[in-house]
C-alpha cells in the first residue's frame, strides 16, 4: 500500500492547471500584503527614533534624499549660520573641560580638527572669513576699512539675502568702537570695515543688534547668510570660555529647532584665532594658530572628526561652493580644500 502511494506522486501532488490558477493569485496577494505591512513597520520605527532623537537633524540625514550639490560637493544649503568665538586654542576648548555643550555638539555633528586662524590679532581674521584676505591689516584699528570685493557683494549679485546680527551694538550699523565698555566692540563686526557696506544705507539696514534674531528665527523670516557676533563676554574675549560655553547652550538650540537649519541649513561654530598668539597654521596662507570649529548640519556627518587641513578661506570657499559664488582672494587659491569631507553628500 505505502509502495503503490510512492509510486504515483503526479497522481497524488501534482497542480492541474485550474490549482495554478487559483493559488499564484492568491500568493500575489499575499506577498503585497506581506511588503505592505512591512513598509509601514519601518515608517513606524522610523518615526519612533526620530521622536527619541535629542538633536534636531541628525536622523534626517539617514532617511533625507541625496540633497543637490554646489560646486566642489559641498551641498546646496539653504541657510548658512556663523558664529565666530574669540581666542582659544584647540586643545583648549576639547581638553579644558569649559565647554561641554560645545564639545557635546561636536560628538553629534562633526568638527574640523586640523582648522587654523590666519593670523592675529582679531580684525585681519574676521576679514578673512568675509573678505578672504587680511588686506594688510596688522591690528585691531577702529577705524581701519577697506574698499574692497566682498561676500555681502556676492550674495547681493546672486539673489542670496544676508544679516550680521551683533551683540551689544547699540544700533544697526554702529560706527562706536566699543558699546557699552567691555561689551561690544566694533573690530568683532567686519562688515563695517568694507565701505560699500558701512557707506550703503540700505546695505546698514542689515547689520542690527543681537535682540533681531529671535524674532526672526520664530517668525522663519531668516536670511539665507546669518552672521553671529556675541558681545566681548559671550564671545570669550574678556569672560571665561564657561561663559562662553553656557551662552551657546542658551543661544545655538533656538537655531537648531529652526526650520532654516532643519530643512537643509548648516551652523559654523569657529574662533577667531588660537590663545597666547599661537602661530600653528596649515594651507601656506595661515599662522594664527589651531582652532575648533564645529560643522552642524542635518546634512554633516554625524560624530566626525575630519583632519582634512582648513583655516578661515576654506569656511569661506565652503559658503561660495554651496552657493556657486565666485572666490574670494585666499579661498580661490589651489591650496584651500572646501570643507566637502565634513558633510554626508561629499562623493
Amino acid at each position: 500500500m505505502s509502495r503503490r502511494w510512492l509510486g504515483q506522486p503526479r497522481r497524488r501532488v501534482g497542480w492541474t492547471r485550474a490549482t495554478c490558477c487559483l493559488i499564484v493569485p492568491l500568493l500575489l496577494s499575499l506577498t503585497a500584503c506581506q511588503s505592505t505591512r512591512s513598509a509601514a513597520a519601518v515608517a513606524t520605527v522610523a518615526r519612533s527614533v526620530a521622536s527619541a532623537n535629542p538633536v534636531p537633524g541628525v536622523l534626517r540625514t539617514a532617511i533625507a534624499p541625496p540633497p543637490a550639490l554646489g560646486n566642489g560637493g559641498i551641498p546646496v544649503f539653504s541657510h548658512v549660520f556663523v558664529i565666530v568665538l574669540e581666542n582659544a586654542g584647540f586643545q583648549q576648548v576639547v581638553h579644558g573641560g569649559a565647554m561641554p555643550y560645545l564639545n557635546h555638539l561636536g560628538a553629534t555633528y562633526s568638527v574640523a580638527t586640523q582648522y587654523y586662524a590666519i593670523t592675529h590679532p582679531s580684525l585681519p581674521n574676521y576679514l578673512a572669513l568675509l573678505g578672504g584676505n587680511t588686506f594688510g591689516i596688522t591690528s585691531d584699528c577702529a577705524t581701519c576699512g577697506v574698499d574692497a570685493p566682498n561676500l555681502v557683494d556676492q550674495l547681493t549679485e546672486h539673489g542670496k539675502s544676508w544679516k550680521a546680527y551683533i551683540e551689544g551694538m547699540p544700533g544697526a550699523c554702529s560706527s562706536l568702537p566699543q558699546w557699552p565698555p567691555g561689551r561690544y566692540a566694533k573690530k568683532h563686526n567686519p562688515f563695517l570695515s568694507f565701505a560699500d557696506v558701512r557707506d550703503d544705507q540700505q546695505r546698514c539696514r542689515n547689520d542690527v543688534p543681537y535682540s533681531a534674531l529671535a524674532p526672526d528665527l520664530a517668525s522663519g523670516n531668516v536670511p539665507d547668510f546669518v552672521w553671529i557676533t556675541p558681545d566681548l563676554c559671550h564671545d570669550g574675549h574678556d569672560c571665561s570660555l564657561s561663559q562662553s560655553d553656557q551662552w551657546l547652550a542658551a543661544q545655538v538650540p533656538s537655531i537648531l529647532d529652526s526650520s532654516a537649519f532643519r530643512q537643509g541649513g548648516v551652523l559654523f561654530i569657529t574662533f577667531d584665532e588660537g590663545g597666547d598668539g599661537a602661530t600653528a597654521g596649515c594651507c601656506h596662507l595661515a599662522a594664527g594658530g589651531q582652532v575648533f570649529t564645529l560643522v552642524a548640519s542635518p546634512l554633516a556627518r554625524p560624530g566626525a572628526q575630519i583632519s582634512v587641513p582648513y583655516d578661515h578661506y576654506s569656511l569661506l570657499r565652503t559658503i561660495e561652493d554651496a552657493w556657486k559664488l565666485p572666490y574670494l582672494g585666499g579661498a580661490g587659491d589651489p591650496a584651500t580644500a572646501n570643507m566637502a569631507a565634513c558633510f554626508v553628500a561629499s562623493p
